[in-house]
């Protein structure tokens, strides 16, 4: 088994090893990963802080060794950039870009020295909603998870992750992580709110911010009314999303 690290500021994971395949996510800076299959420009990779798996170019693959993989599985004082974007610099003193919510690892193969705002370890609730307006009209792109294109599980992720909480990568997987409310009304600012489709499949995620408004991903990252019957915007005067399910993750 490989393993490698985004050293970049973002790197496309894709559904098939083409170019003009499907994004499915992203990795931000310090993410690691296993390498599950190579090919002479592509690799399969499983991202660790997610389980999810696609295709990177070789092109901006970084290995690190065994042992470095290890430690970063065993380090439980996870850092992650506080600021929409800042900068690391490497043994060159060259800068590399980075975004809100990237990884800040202490790992020898990634060279990154680091002096901007962080956050670490686990935060309380009401800091959710503080760090979801951080995205607030961040344009909507399937399979992002940056200020810059984010879908709406990729939103939710994010706002978690940068809060010291893992959710999965896909609104249906969410769906099946934390407690089911029965009304709105038991809900918290912080507390996710499920959407569905036409066909019964959640297909859509958003945070819930108290007195009947909910922040999510429909065009940009934009806050909304919410009601039993689901999301209710005001620019198009008429609903949006139907509601499924309320969750509470913390």
């Amino acid at each position: 088994m490989q393993y490698g690290i985004c050293h970049l500021s973002i790197i496309p994971v894709r559904s098939n090893p083409d170019e003009v395949s499907e994004m499915i996510t992203q990795l931000l800076f310090g993410e690691h990963f296993k390498i599950l299959e190579s090919r002479k420009n592509w690799s399969r990779i499983k991202t660790i802080f997610d389980k999810c798996e696609g295709w990177i170019m070789n092109s901006q693959l970084a290995f690190i060794p065994e042992e470095e993989f290890i430690a970063l599985q065993q380090n439980k004082d996870s850092k992650f950039v506080a600021d929409l974007i800042t900068f690391v610099e490497d043994r060159n003193q060259s800068l590399t870009p980075i975004l809100l919510g990237s990884s800040i690892p202490e790992t020898p193969s990634l060279h990154a020295s680091f002096d901007g705002n962080v956050i670490k370890g686990l935060q309380p609730k009401v800091k959710l909603v503080e760090t979801s307006l951080l995205y607030l009209n961040s344009p909507e792109i399937k399979g992002g998870r940056s200020p810059f294109g984010i879908d709406s599980a990729g939103f939710t992720q994010m706002v978690y992750k940068i809060n010291g909480y893992n959710l999965l990568r896909t609104a249906d997987k969410q769906s099946t992580q934390g407690v089911a409310l029965s009304f709105v009304e038991e809900s918290e600012a912080g507390d996710l709110a499920f959407f569905d489709n036409a066909s019964g499949e959640i297909d859509h995620v958003g945070i819930i911010m108290g007195n009947n408004y909910v922040i999510h991903v429909n065009g940009k990252v934009r806050v909304d009314r919410l009601d039993h019957a689901g999301i209710f915007n005001n620019d198009l005067r008429t609903y949006t999303h139907q509601l499924r399910v309320i969750k509470k993750i913390i």
